[in-house]
């Protein structure tokens, strides 16, 4: 029975997670036109959204220490719950951007909580059953693009309509269920919180295949996240596509990303990590790039690319787990808490980009090849992953620990 309770916390919450990520694509342009925001304020928002997730990577680790991965969860959750309900009362940008932070300072603790969790559950199959924790960040990401379209259009009882305000109201207050079952289970313990020495972060900080897995990880999941936050703001603007059909090419995207993580798990255990991601994120940035290329008529190769880029994230974990294993947690604190650094400069930068793109083109068509721009940006985000991944295969096996 408590293994059953640590799968519906491990699932459940990467449930949660997905819904809270994710929603905001169809929200961006409503919250966009309600504060008069330019692309840059934009990108500048989602950039300190990333900042407090690398604020809550940087003390997590160490706070599951102190009081236990099973606290540190729960305050997780209610943070999260907590966020919807002042997202519904912000009044401005800066009201609107502290209720952000506080959300991604619940989900940055939540990522390296479920990444313990899972690190400390998943001993055996480790690729293919991180691959079927994150299916279910991927099951609710896509489908939360479009029940999100659809909840802001939802009126009170009053006649007004739920709006941004109301919907994220609503799918944040979902962080309260996983509370329950982790009320009732009980934890497995690390070796550090054991007691026992894992890998100082000395170690790490001198470690050549430490960095290299940071830099493959912030490219790839630069790449993964842009494209909640941006893919339905391009193509309503660049395509004059409606909010409804754009949510729906983004709940294609998280499909075909669901899809990847159930099926491609067993292939990383098979063919080995490192390999793996290197060949799934360069397919993901090519798709991308092929998109913006062929144009409209060739949308659809956007959603192809979450195919690709889905199994990064969880096949890292994966090797993560196996190249640390007496300190898995300060291996992982400390190559997500280097790839949210990463992670706030790349959302800067795509706002940037488009803006200063656009700037320079002028002209008619001066918003779309800005548009083009900065999603070019996230497609050269994921070729990077993979060009770097290759680099990593190769150290690694000269040093014999080909993972």
């Amino acid at each position: 029975m408590n293994r059953f309770f640590l799968l519906a916390i491990v699932f459940g919450g990467f449930l949660v997670f997905g819904f809270s990520e994710n929603v905001k694509g169809p929200a961006i342009p409503r919250i966009q036109g309600d504060f008069f925001l330019g692309d840059t304020q934009l990108g500048l928002l989602l950039a300190l959204n990333s900042l407090g997730y690398l604020v809550a990577c940087s003390f997590t680790g160490a706070l599951s220490r102190r009081i236990g991965i099973k606290l540190t969860g729960i305050l997780a959750f209610v943070l999260m719950a907590a966020s919807g309900v002042l997202m519904y009362l912000a009044a401005n940008y800066q009201f609107l951007s502290a209720s952000y932070f506080l959300m991604y300072i619940g989900n940055g603790m939540l990522e390296i909580g479920l990444a313990i969790m899972a690190a400390r559950i998943f001993t055996k199959n480790t690729g293919f059953m991180m691959n079927l924790a994150h299916f279910f960040y991927g099951l609710s990401s896509t489908v939360a693009p479009i029940i999100g379209a659809s909840m802001m259009g939802w009126h009170f009882s009053g006649g007004g309509e739920w709006g941004w305000r109301g919907m994220y109201l609503f799918m944040l207050s979902l962080s309260l269920l996983p509370v329950i079952p982790s009320l009732l289970a009980s934890f497995p313990r690390g070796e550090e919180e054991g007691g026992q020495e894992g890998v100082p972060f000395r170690l790490l900080m001198r470690d050549k295949v430490a960095w290299l897995i940071v830099a493959v990880l912030s490219f790839g999941v630069i790449s993964e996240l842009a494209v909640g936050g941006w893919l339905v703001n391009f193509l309503e603007k660049a395509y004059g596509w409606t909010t409804e059909r754009a949510s729906g090419m983004l709940s294609l995207f998280f499909l075909c990303f669901m899809l990847a993580r159930l099926v491609l798990g067993p292939v990383t255990d098979r063919i080995g990590y490192t390999l793996s991601v290197m060949i799934f994120a360069g397919f993901s940035g090519l798709c991308s790039l092929a998109a913006i290329l062929l144009g409209e008529p060739a949308a659809w190769l956007f959603a192809v690319a979450g195919a690709g880029i889905a199994p990064v994230y969880p096949t890292v974990m994966a090797l993560l787990a196996k190249r640390y294993p007496q300190g898995t947690e300060t291996a992982i604190t400390f190559t997500v808490t280097a790839m949210g650094v990463a992670c706030v400069i790349g959302n800067a930068l795509i706002g940037w980009i488009i803006d200063g793109v656009a700037a320079l083109a002028g002209g008619g068509d001066a918003q779309l090849l800005g548009l083009q721009a900065g999603y070019g940006f996230i497609a050269a985000m994921a070729l990077l992953c993979a060009v770097t991944c290759l680099y990593m295969y190769r150290v690694m096996k000269r040093q014999g620990n080909l993972l």
